[in-house]
């Protein structure tokens, strides 16, 4: 898992994520991100670096579909483990109990599985008002 905190959530931030990943992953790989369809994700200067590299493919959930990204329930857990449980007195107090979660969770990682049978999530689906697919 690769995790970043940032002081701002713009399209600024999300590229230099992306750049990260870039750096991170084997050129030889592709790789999937699922999104929500927050505006950032589908910001021009975002859709011009994802079509200059299109090893990334950017997925983005329904409005109101959170439960399709299986990272919804690390944050879950960060949250329920970490934050709430936390006093902190700044924002770098926030971040280094973020960063401290974060490498715990890397040197003992738990996989996040679905329980759902494939029809109901399939079913579920079907009921979002948005269309799924690759954003280009």
């Amino acid at each position: 898992m690769i995790g970043e905190c940032y002081q701002r959530h713009r399209h600024q931030e999300f590229l230099k994520f992306l750049r990260r990943l870039n750096r991170t992953f084997p050129k030889g790989k592709t790789l999937h991100l699922i999104v929500d369809n927050y505006g950032i994700h589908k910001h021009p200067n975002v859709q011009k670096w994802l079509a200059s590299h299109p090893r990334f493919q950017l997925h983005i959930t329904p409005t109101s579909a959170s439960w399709l990204n299986l990272v919804e329930c690390w944050f879950r857990e960060i949250t329920d483990k970490r934050i709430r449980r936390g006093v902190f007195r700044s924002v770098p107090e926030l971040k280094q109990a973020i960063d401290e979660f974060l490498e715990v969770h890397k040197r003992e990682p738990k996989p996040f599985v679905w329980t759902a049978k494939v029809e109901d999530i399939l079913a579920k689906v079907s009921k979002c008002k948005v269309i799924f697919g690759t954003v280009r």
